[in-house]
């Protein structure tokens, strides 16, 4: 009696909507509430056809919300496809991926990974990569370093850091990580002379360095000094350096140009835009001490498009640039109120970026300072109609080679270290 008295207040309830026919099974038959008659009436229900899932249909295997690591370790077992009929289908996973699965969420426990084959390293890595695993503060580091010492330039052989500083006070301590880079390109960051990556350039990590792009970088003769101390007295550091861009950098004098000799290798050197009082003192010093001769046209080295960020890590460096720029987004509130100030017409603060000139104006005087050394296969020439005086400079380079043989001399003599040199000795 409940049950029909519940089930005719549900039929004839004005407020219940019509929901199409209900089945009732009773006695382990199924019934059906014929709502016109009132009544139940023992009738099979036709078969009409349906759609098992619909066009927003999606699933989630909710195994166990207490732990969610652990749900989602299950449900990473699997892999979910539908098929054209809308079905969702399911298969396992091999067990060589739930193992990289494994071991690159635990990524930052590895011990060590010396000796491993570079084909399953290279694998891990982009399994890590895609879980984000080196964008965490503490442990994307040590994960990071575990691939670095084992592994070196397959990790990154070149990095670009173009006007990037805020990437480069982030993430410093995982660019440091990074080992036998050939190029590095810092240019328009305005790092200044005490910085710690330029301190960090004259360790025995970075010996691999042989194109180095320190455009706009707000540098003097006291940071070329610190740069240069390891090549100058312990022969070690940046004694591979080939490639060398000093440009806009004005506080560097006549004096910082020196220090630069010390790289006997140097195939290319830009030292335009620089604060030099005596530029053809320098061109000749340079010329007769290290052979390099002055361009009368830009030099291809120095455009900035050969040097990119290369190797495995390359997805990762483009993670740690999204990453600044999220957090630079402007708020909700303040995207009103520059379009408030857009509508009455009040004038608002730019808030783009800096980006750096190819020349300061202060600095324009001193014209185009690119150098290149003669008859080198990795250097970018210019045409040859573009150097006038070649045969002249050959005579300049047979009276330079019987000067430098005159100085190596009257050196060998004394030492000539001074005060300053000797405690930046002490520091490395």
């Amino acid at each position: 009696q409940s049950w029909s008295r519940g089930m005719s207040y549900c039929l004839h309830s004005e407020s219940h909507l019509d929901t199409g026919p209900i089945y009732v099974r009773e006695n382990g038959k199924l019934h059906v509430v014929n709502r016109g008659a009132g009544g139940v009436q023992n009738v099979t229900p036709k078969a009409r056809p349906f759609s098992l899932f619909s066009r927003a249909f999606s699933v989630e295997l909710c195994m166990n919300r207490e732990d969610d690591r652990a749900r989602r370790q299950r449900t990473d077992h699997f892999i979910f496809t539908y098929t054209k009929e809308g079905n969702l289908r399911y298969s396992a996973k091999s067990l060589f991926s739930l193992v990289l699965g494994y071991i690159s969420d635990n990524v930052d426990h590895i011990d060590s990974l010396i000796g491993f084959p570079e084909q399953i390293a290279e694998k891990l890595f982009s399994a890590a990569e895609a879980r984000q695993k080196f964008t965490e503060p503490v442990t994307g580091l040590r994960a990071l370093q575990k691939f670095t010492e084992a592994y070196g330039s397959l990790v990154l052989c070149s990095l670009c850091l173009r006007n990037r500083y805020l990437v480069i006070s982030e993430k410093l301590e995982e660019i440091k990580s990074f080992r036998e880079l050939t190029c590095l390109d810092l240019s328009c960051c305005k790092l200044g002379d005490e910085h710690e990556l330029l301190e960090h350039l004259t360790k025995e990590a970075l010996s691999s360095v042989k194109r180095l792009l320190l455009k706009d970088n707000s540098l003097s003769d006291a940071g070329l000094r610190r740069m240069t101390a390891p090549v100058r007295v312990l022969k070690k550091g940046l004694d591979n350096l080939l490639v060398l861009d000093l440009s806009c950098n004005p506080k560097i004098t006549d004096v910082g140009i020196g220090y630069l000799l010390s790289f006997k290798k140097l195939n290319c050197l830009d030292i335009s835009g620089t604060g030099l009082k005596d530029v053809d003192a320098v061109i000749k010093r340079l010329q007769m001490q290290i052979g390099l001769v002055h361009s009368k046209v830009p030099l291809k080295e120095f455009d900035h498009s050969n040097c990119k960020t290369e190797g495995w890590a390359e997805q990762t460096v483009l993670q740690w640039e999204q990453a600044v720029l999220e957090a630079m987004k402007p708020q909700d509130n303040l995207r009103s109120r520059v379009t408030a100030l857009h509508f009455y017409g009040k004038t608002h603060r730019i808030e783009e970026v800096v980006k750096c000139t190819l020349v300061e104006p202060e600095t324009k005087a001193s014209g185009n300072l690119q150098f290149y050394k003669e008859n080198v296969e990795n250097c970018h020439l210019p045409l040859k109609k573009e150097v006038a005086g070649s045969h002249e400079l050959k005579n300049n380079k047979k009276r330079a080679l019987a000067e430098q043989e005159r100085e190596r001399t009257s050196k060998q003599k004394h030492l000539c270290l001074t005060v300053e040199d000797w405690d930046l000795l002490n520091t490395y």
